[in-house]
C-alpha cells in the first residue's frame, strides 16, 4: 500500500466521509491512473440514492474547484455520461 493510499484512508476517517464520498475521491485521486470502470459504476449505482446523490454532487464541486499540484482532481472528474444521470432524469 502506497503512503498516499494510506493518507487517503485516513483522511476519509478523520472526515467522516461517507461510501459515495470516498469513492469519488478514488475516483478522482493524484494517482496517475484514471479509476476503473467498475468504480464508475459504482457510483453511477449509488445516484440513486438522494442522500448518496447529493455527497456525490458535492464532493465533484469540491473536486472542480481544486487547483494548483491538486489539478488531477479536476482533470478526473468525467463529464455527465452514462455513469452520472443527466440534470433531467428521475433523481
Amino acid at each position: 500500500m502506497s503512503t498516499s493510499s494510506l493518507r487517503r484512508q485516513m483522511k476519509n476517517i478523520v472526515h467522516n466521509y461517507s461510501e459515495a464520498e470516498i469513492k469519488v475521491r478514488e475516483a478522482t485521486s493524484n494517482d496517475p491512473w484514471g479509476p476503473s470502470s467498475s468504480l464508475m459504476s459504482e457510483i453511477a449505482d449509488l445516484t440513486y440514492n438522494v442522500v448518496a446523490f447529493s455527497e456525490i454532487m458535492s464532493m465533484i464541486w469540491k473536486r472542480l474547484n481544486d487547483h494548483g499540484k491538486n489539478w488531477r482532481h479536476v482533470y478526473k472528474v468525467p463529464p455527465p455520461g452514462p455513469w452520472l444521470p443527466a440534470p433531467c432524469s428521475n433523481h
